[in-house]
Protein backbone atom coordinates (compact mmCIF):
# COMPACT_ATOMS: atom_id res chain seq x y z
CA UNK A 1 0.00 0.00 0.00
CA UNK A 2 1.08 3.41 -0.72
CA UNK A 3 -0.04 7.23 -0.04
CA UNK A 4 -0.67 9.44 -2.79
CA UNK A 5 -1.56 12.92 -3.30
CA UNK A 6 -4.33 13.55 -5.19
CA UNK A 7 -3.91 16.92 -7.47
CA UNK A 8 -6.48 18.01 -9.71
CA UNK A 9 -5.65 17.18 -13.44
CA UNK A 10 -6.23 21.31 -14.25
CA UNK A 11 -4.04 22.16 -11.51
CA UNK A 12 -1.19 19.46 -13.32
CA UNK A 13 -1.96 20.33 -16.47
CA UNK A 14 -1.87 24.39 -15.83
CA UNK A 15 1.74 23.69 -14.72
CA UNK A 16 3.45 21.29 -17.15
CA UNK A 17 2.05 23.59 -19.93
CA UNK A 18 3.52 26.93 -18.05
CA UNK A 19 6.63 24.76 -17.95
CA UNK A 20 6.76 24.16 -21.52
CA UNK A 21 5.88 27.56 -22.38
CA UNK A 22 8.63 28.91 -20.09
CA UNK A 23 11.12 27.00 -22.40
CA UNK A 24 9.72 28.51 -25.48
CA UNK A 25 7.06 26.07 -26.62
CA UNK A 26 4.10 27.29 -28.59
CA UNK A 27 0.73 27.19 -26.31
CA UNK A 28 -0.47 24.12 -28.79
CA UNK A 29 2.44 22.04 -28.11
CA UNK A 30 2.72 22.75 -24.51
CA UNK A 31 -1.12 21.79 -24.07
CA UNK A 32 -0.66 18.32 -26.01
CA UNK A 33 2.41 17.82 -24.10
CA UNK A 34 0.78 18.04 -20.99
CA UNK A 35 -2.33 16.25 -21.99
CA UNK A 36 -0.29 13.48 -22.73
CA UNK A 37 1.64 13.29 -19.57
CA UNK A 38 -2.02 13.63 -17.63
CA UNK A 39 -2.74 10.29 -19.49
CA UNK A 40 0.22 8.43 -18.78
CA UNK A 41 -0.31 9.80 -15.24
CA UNK A 42 -4.13 8.93 -14.94
CA UNK A 43 -3.39 5.26 -16.25
CA UNK A 44 -0.35 4.83 -13.93
CA UNK A 45 2.45 4.96 -16.28
CA UNK A 46 4.72 6.73 -13.23
CA UNK A 47 8.00 6.25 -15.43
CA UNK A 48 6.31 8.50 -18.70
CA UNK A 49 4.52 11.32 -16.20
CA UNK A 50 5.40 15.04 -16.24
CA UNK A 51 8.48 14.58 -14.57
CA UNK A 52 10.27 12.30 -17.01
CA UNK A 53 8.62 14.35 -20.10
CA UNK A 54 10.32 17.85 -18.76
CA UNK A 55 13.72 16.16 -17.51
CA UNK A 56 14.16 14.45 -20.82
CA UNK A 57 13.49 18.05 -22.35
CA UNK A 58 15.91 19.35 -20.50
CA UNK A 59 18.85 16.71 -20.95
CA UNK A 60 18.12 15.83 -24.73
CA UNK A 61 15.67 18.43 -25.92
CA UNK A 62 14.95 22.20 -25.88
CA UNK A 63 18.21 22.26 -22.91
CA UNK A 64 20.03 20.37 -25.61
CA UNK A 65 19.60 19.83 -29.26
CA UNK A 66 17.32 17.76 -29.60
CA UNK A 67 13.87 19.30 -29.25
CA UNK A 68 12.96 22.57 -31.34
CA UNK A 69 10.03 24.74 -29.51
CA UNK A 70 7.87 26.37 -32.59
CA UNK A 71 8.95 23.87 -34.93
CA UNK A 72 6.64 23.27 -37.55
CA UNK A 73 6.04 19.55 -39.04
CA UNK A 74 6.78 19.57 -43.25
CA UNK A 75 5.26 16.72 -44.98
CA UNK A 76 7.44 14.89 -47.61
CA UNK A 77 6.41 13.54 -51.08
CA UNK A 78 4.73 10.18 -50.99
CA UNK A 79 3.57 8.39 -53.85
CA UNK A 80 1.41 6.13 -51.75
CA UNK A 81 -1.97 7.66 -50.38
CA UNK A 82 -2.04 5.82 -47.09
CA UNK A 83 1.43 6.31 -46.03
CA UNK A 84 2.61 9.46 -45.05
CA UNK A 85 6.20 10.49 -44.37
CA UNK A 86 7.04 13.96 -42.26
CA UNK A 87 10.24 15.57 -41.34
CA UNK A 88 9.50 16.83 -37.82
CA UNK A 89 12.45 19.13 -37.23
CA UNK A 90 13.17 18.02 -33.89
CA UNK A 91 9.41 19.62 -32.72
CA UNK A 92 8.14 18.54 -29.48
CA UNK A 93 7.59 14.78 -29.61
CA UNK A 94 4.60 14.50 -28.10
CA UNK A 95 2.84 17.28 -30.07
CA UNK A 96 4.15 15.16 -33.12
CA UNK A 97 3.39 11.91 -31.81
CA UNK A 98 -0.47 13.23 -30.89
CA UNK A 99 -0.48 14.66 -34.44
CA UNK A 100 0.71 11.87 -36.35
CA UNK A 101 -1.71 9.50 -34.72
CA UNK A 102 -4.86 11.31 -35.30
CA UNK A 103 -3.81 11.77 -39.15
CA UNK A 104 -3.24 7.50 -39.19
CA UNK A 105 -6.44 7.67 -37.90
CA UNK A 106 -7.89 10.11 -41.24
CA UNK A 107 -5.90 7.66 -43.50
CA UNK A 108 -7.39 4.15 -41.67
CA UNK A 109 -11.08 5.74 -42.33
CA UNK A 110 -10.40 6.62 -45.94
CA UNK A 111 -7.92 3.31 -46.89
CA UNK A 112 -8.51 1.09 -44.24
CA UNK A 113 -5.12 1.25 -43.14
CA UNK A 114 -2.86 4.31 -42.74
CA UNK A 115 0.84 4.85 -41.31
CA UNK A 116 2.71 8.03 -40.30
CA UNK A 117 6.90 7.57 -40.65
CA UNK A 118 8.96 10.47 -38.65
CA UNK A 119 12.15 11.56 -39.32
CA UNK A 120 14.20 14.32 -37.45
CA UNK A 121 11.71 13.54 -34.16
CA UNK A 122 12.33 14.00 -30.12
CA UNK A 123 11.01 11.19 -28.17
CA UNK A 124 7.75 10.85 -27.53
CA UNK A 125 7.39 9.39 -23.97
CA UNK A 126 4.58 7.00 -23.69
CA UNK A 127 3.67 5.06 -27.04
CA UNK A 128 0.95 3.27 -25.27
CA UNK A 129 -1.01 6.27 -24.86
CA UNK A 130 -1.31 7.16 -28.38
CA UNK A 131 -2.33 3.42 -28.87
CA UNK A 132 -4.57 3.15 -26.33
CA UNK A 133 -6.02 6.93 -27.30
CA UNK A 134 -6.83 4.70 -30.96
CA UNK A 135 -8.33 1.70 -29.32
CA UNK A 136 -10.77 3.46 -27.71
CA UNK A 137 -11.82 5.45 -30.72
CA UNK A 138 -12.09 1.88 -32.52
CA UNK A 139 -8.87 1.37 -34.56
CA UNK A 140 -6.08 -1.26 -34.01
CA UNK A 141 -3.08 1.20 -33.50
CA UNK A 142 0.93 0.17 -33.55
CA UNK A 143 3.61 2.24 -32.61
CA UNK A 144 7.53 2.29 -32.70
CA UNK A 145 9.88 4.33 -32.02
CA UNK A 146 14.12 4.67 -31.40
CA UNK A 147 14.75 5.68 -27.94
CA UNK A 148 16.69 9.16 -27.44
CA UNK A 149 19.78 7.28 -26.22
CA UNK A 150 21.63 3.84 -26.94
CA UNK A 151 21.66 2.77 -23.43
CA UNK A 152 20.62 -1.03 -23.92
CA UNK A 153 23.73 -3.70 -24.31
CA UNK A 154 22.62 -6.26 -27.09
CA UNK A 155 22.24 -9.61 -26.24
CA UNK A 156 26.03 -11.56 -25.87
CA UNK A 157 27.48 -7.64 -25.66
CA UNK A 158 29.26 -5.60 -23.31
CA UNK A 159 28.44 -1.96 -24.98
CA UNK A 160 25.25 -0.24 -25.37
CA UNK A 161 24.53 0.41 -29.15
CA UNK A 162 20.18 0.18 -28.81
CA UNK A 163 17.49 2.32 -27.46
CA UNK A 164 15.10 0.76 -25.03
CA UNK A 165 13.05 1.25 -28.03
CA UNK A 166 9.69 0.56 -27.27
CA UNK A 167 6.59 -1.45 -29.19
CA UNK A 168 3.13 -0.34 -28.58
CA UNK A 169 0.06 -2.21 -29.71
CA UNK A 170 -3.59 -1.14 -28.94
CA UNK A 171 -6.71 -2.88 -29.82
CA UNK A 172 -10.45 -1.78 -29.52
CA UNK A 173 -11.57 -4.26 -27.33
CA UNK A 174 -13.81 -1.87 -24.81
CA UNK A 175 -16.99 -3.89 -25.65
CA UNK A 176 -14.91 -7.48 -25.14
CA UNK A 177 -13.57 -6.87 -21.62
CA UNK A 178 -14.75 -3.13 -20.55
CA UNK A 179 -11.26 -1.29 -21.85
CA UNK A 180 -8.39 -1.73 -24.51
CA UNK A 181 -5.69 -4.40 -24.27
CA UNK A 182 -2.43 -2.51 -24.91
CA UNK A 183 0.23 -3.96 -24.88
CA UNK A 184 3.06 -1.88 -24.29
CA UNK A 185 7.09 -2.32 -23.54
CA UNK A 186 10.27 -1.00 -23.39
CA UNK A 187 12.84 -3.74 -25.17
CA UNK A 188 15.21 -3.62 -22.03
CA UNK A 189 13.86 -5.36 -19.22
CA UNK A 190 12.83 -1.86 -17.30
CA UNK A 191 13.00 1.97 -18.65
CA UNK A 192 15.44 4.19 -17.55
CA UNK A 193 12.32 6.52 -16.29
CA UNK A 194 12.07 3.36 -13.61
CA UNK A 195 15.28 3.48 -12.98
CA UNK A 196 15.29 6.98 -12.30
CA UNK A 197 11.97 6.55 -10.60
CA UNK A 198 13.28 4.18 -7.99
CA UNK A 199 15.89 6.42 -7.30
CA UNK A 200 13.74 8.51 -6.51
CA UNK A 201 11.57 6.01 -4.16
CA UNK A 202 14.98 4.07 -3.11
CA UNK A 203 14.09 0.89 -3.96
CA UNK A 204 16.19 -1.57 -5.73
CA UNK A 205 16.04 -2.50 -9.43
CA UNK A 206 14.61 -6.74 -10.01
CA UNK A 207 18.24 -9.02 -10.84
CA UNK A 208 19.83 -8.77 -14.82
CA UNK A 209 18.05 -5.39 -15.63
CA UNK A 210 21.42 -3.19 -15.27
CA UNK A 211 25.18 -2.93 -15.86
CA UNK A 212 27.05 -0.77 -13.93
CA UNK A 213 29.83 1.19 -15.53
CA UNK A 214 32.21 -1.64 -15.56
CA UNK A 215 29.37 -3.88 -17.10
CA UNK A 216 28.62 -5.90 -14.39
CA UNK A 217 24.81 -6.56 -13.23
CA UNK A 218 23.55 -3.85 -10.41
CA UNK A 219 20.33 -4.14 -8.86
CA UNK A 220 21.29 -0.48 -7.29
CA UNK A 221 20.06 1.97 -9.55
CA UNK A 222 22.28 4.66 -8.42
CA UNK A 223 24.98 2.39 -10.11
CA UNK A 224 22.93 1.61 -13.19
CA UNK A 225 24.37 2.96 -16.26
CA UNK A 226 22.91 0.93 -18.72
CA UNK A 227 20.39 -1.75 -19.46
CA UNK A 228 19.57 -5.15 -20.67
CA UNK A 229 16.92 -6.59 -23.04
CA UNK A 230 14.22 -8.30 -21.51
CA UNK A 231 14.15 -11.95 -22.70
CA UNK A 232 18.04 -12.33 -23.84
CA UNK A 233 17.98 -12.51 -27.23
CA UNK A 234 13.82 -12.14 -28.21
CA UNK A 235 13.92 -8.64 -26.43
CA UNK A 236 17.30 -7.77 -29.07
CA UNK A 237 15.58 -8.89 -31.47
CA UNK A 238 12.72 -6.71 -30.77
CA UNK A 239 14.90 -3.87 -30.11
CA UNK A 240 16.21 -4.33 -33.35
CA UNK A 241 13.30 -4.05 -35.00
CA UNK A 242 13.33 -0.37 -34.32
CA UNK A 243 16.94 0.40 -35.18
CA UNK A 244 16.35 -0.75 -38.51
CA UNK A 245 12.96 0.68 -39.37
CA UNK A 246 14.76 4.16 -38.28
CA UNK A 247 17.34 3.42 -40.18
CA UNK A 248 14.96 2.92 -43.40
CA UNK A 249 12.99 6.31 -42.71
CA UNK A 250 16.13 8.46 -41.81
CA UNK A 251 17.82 7.53 -38.68
CA UNK A 252 21.31 7.09 -38.28
CA UNK A 253 23.45 5.57 -36.23
CA UNK A 254 22.13 4.90 -32.51
CA UNK A 255 25.23 5.51 -30.69
CA UNK A 256 25.16 9.17 -32.16
CA UNK A 257 21.77 9.82 -31.19
CA UNK A 258 21.29 12.58 -28.98
CA UNK A 259 25.27 12.96 -28.76
CA UNK A 260 25.63 16.11 -30.22
CA UNK A 261 29.37 16.61 -29.88
CA UNK A 262 30.00 13.19 -31.39
CA UNK A 263 27.15 13.82 -33.93
CA UNK A 264 28.86 16.65 -35.61
CA UNK A 265 27.99 16.51 -39.46
CA UNK A 266 25.44 13.43 -38.99
CA UNK A 267 22.35 12.74 -37.39
CA UNK A 268 21.65 12.66 -33.87
CA UNK A 269 17.38 12.66 -34.27
CA UNK A 270 15.09 10.20 -33.29
CA UNK A 271 12.58 8.35 -35.58
CA UNK A 272 8.89 7.51 -35.15
CA UNK A 273 6.54 4.78 -36.85
CA UNK A 274 2.61 4.66 -36.37
CA UNK A 275 0.57 2.36 -37.81
CA UNK A 276 -3.75 2.57 -37.87
CA UNK A 277 -5.99 -0.51 -38.85
CA UNK A 278 -9.64 0.00 -39.12
CA UNK A 279 -11.05 -3.37 -37.94
CA UNK A 280 -13.42 -3.36 -41.09
CA UNK A 281 -10.41 -3.82 -43.44
CA UNK A 282 -9.21 -6.95 -41.76
CA UNK A 283 -12.53 -8.67 -41.14
CA UNK A 284 -12.91 -12.06 -42.80
CA UNK A 285 -16.34 -12.44 -41.98
CA UNK A 286 -16.59 -16.36 -41.82
CA UNK A 287 -16.95 -16.17 -38.11
CA UNK A 288 -17.82 -19.38 -36.02
CA UNK A 289 -21.45 -19.77 -35.43
CA UNK A 290 -22.60 -17.11 -36.95
CA UNK A 291 -20.84 -14.72 -34.39
CA UNK A 292 -19.48 -10.98 -35.41
CA UNK A 293 -16.25 -9.23 -35.52
CA UNK A 294 -16.36 -8.23 -32.06
CA UNK A 295 -18.71 -10.94 -30.74
CA UNK A 296 -15.53 -13.42 -32.13
CA UNK A 297 -12.99 -11.00 -30.55
CA UNK A 298 -14.77 -11.15 -27.21
CA UNK A 299 -14.80 -15.61 -27.37
CA UNK A 300 -11.16 -15.75 -28.68
CA UNK A 301 -10.08 -13.60 -25.81
CA UNK A 302 -12.55 -15.90 -22.72
CA UNK A 303 -11.16 -18.73 -24.49
CA UNK A 304 -7.52 -17.92 -23.90
CA UNK A 305 -8.53 -17.15 -20.25
CA UNK A 306 -10.68 -19.76 -19.55
CA UNK A 307 -9.84 -23.76 -18.46
CA UNK A 308 -8.12 -22.65 -15.75
CA UNK A 309 -6.57 -19.46 -16.62
CA UNK A 310 -9.64 -17.05 -14.88
CA UNK A 311 -6.62 -15.22 -13.00
CA UNK A 312 -4.56 -13.99 -15.56
CA UNK A 313 -4.00 -10.51 -16.19
CA UNK A 314 -4.85 -8.94 -19.84
CA UNK A 315 -2.94 -6.18 -21.40
CA UNK A 316 -3.97 -3.01 -20.37
CA UNK A 317 -5.99 -4.19 -17.11
CA UNK A 318 -3.65 -2.63 -14.90
CA UNK A 319 -3.68 0.59 -16.55
CA UNK A 320 -7.34 0.50 -16.69
CA UNK A 321 -7.48 0.04 -13.09
CA UNK A 322 -5.45 2.58 -12.29
CA UNK A 323 -7.51 5.17 -14.50
CA UNK A 324 -10.39 3.71 -12.56
CA UNK A 325 -8.42 4.62 -9.36
CA UNK A 326 -7.89 8.52 -10.62
CA UNK A 327 -11.65 8.38 -11.56
CA UNK A 328 -12.66 7.72 -7.71
CA UNK A 329 -10.29 10.31 -6.41
CA UNK A 330 -11.10 12.84 -8.44
CA UNK A 331 -7.66 13.91 -9.32
CA UNK A 332 -4.40 12.79 -10.42
CA UNK A 333 -2.08 10.90 -8.07
CA UNK A 334 1.26 11.47 -7.06
CA UNK A 335 3.85 10.25 -3.85
CA UNK A 336 5.24 12.64 -2.18
CA UNK A 337 8.78 12.32 -4.12
CA UNK A 338 6.75 13.50 -7.00
CA UNK A 339 5.17 16.21 -5.83
CA UNK A 340 8.60 17.46 -4.63
CA UNK A 341 9.78 17.14 -8.03
CA UNK A 342 7.03 18.92 -9.25
CA UNK A 343 7.55 21.61 -6.96
CA UNK A 344 10.96 22.20 -8.78
CA UNK A 345 9.32 22.41 -11.56
CA UNK A 346 6.95 24.70 -10.25
CA UNK A 347 10.43 27.21 -8.61
CA UNK A 348 11.64 27.06 -11.86
CA UNK A 349 8.81 28.61 -14.03
CA UNK A 350 7.59 30.83 -11.16
CA UNK A 351 4.09 29.05 -10.66
CA UNK A 352 2.65 28.39 -7.49
CA UNK A 353 3.74 25.40 -6.04
CA UNK A 354 1.79 22.33 -4.50
CA UNK A 355 1.02 22.11 -0.96
CA UNK A 356 0.85 18.76 0.09
CA UNK A 357 -1.01 19.73 3.42
CA UNK A 358 -3.60 21.21 1.06
CA UNK A 359 -3.99 18.57 -1.21
CA UNK A 360 -5.83 14.99 -0.48
CA UNK A 361 -4.48 12.17 -0.04
CA UNK A 362 -5.41 8.05 -0.59
CA UNK A 363 -3.65 4.67 -0.06
CA UNK A 364 -3.57 2.48 -3.09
Amino acid sequence: METFHIVPESQHNALVQAAYQHRGFDADESREGALVCAEATRHGIRTHNGIKALHLDHLFGSGSKGCVPQAKIEEKPSRFAAAKIWNANRKLGQSTAYRAMNEAIRLADQYGVGTVSVDNAFHYLWGGGYVMDAAKRGYIAYTNCTAALAEVVPFGGKFPTLGTNPHSWGFPTTDAVGYPIVIDWATSVVAMGRVQQLKREGKPLPPLAAVDKDGNPTTDPNLATSLLPFGAHKGYGLSLINEIVGGFVGGSLPTLRNRWAQAEGDKGTCVFFFQVIHPEAINGGAFAKGRNQQQNVKAVIADVLGHGNEKCMLPGQLEATWAAHTAKAGGLLFSAAEVDAFNELARETGQPAWSTASLKTVVI
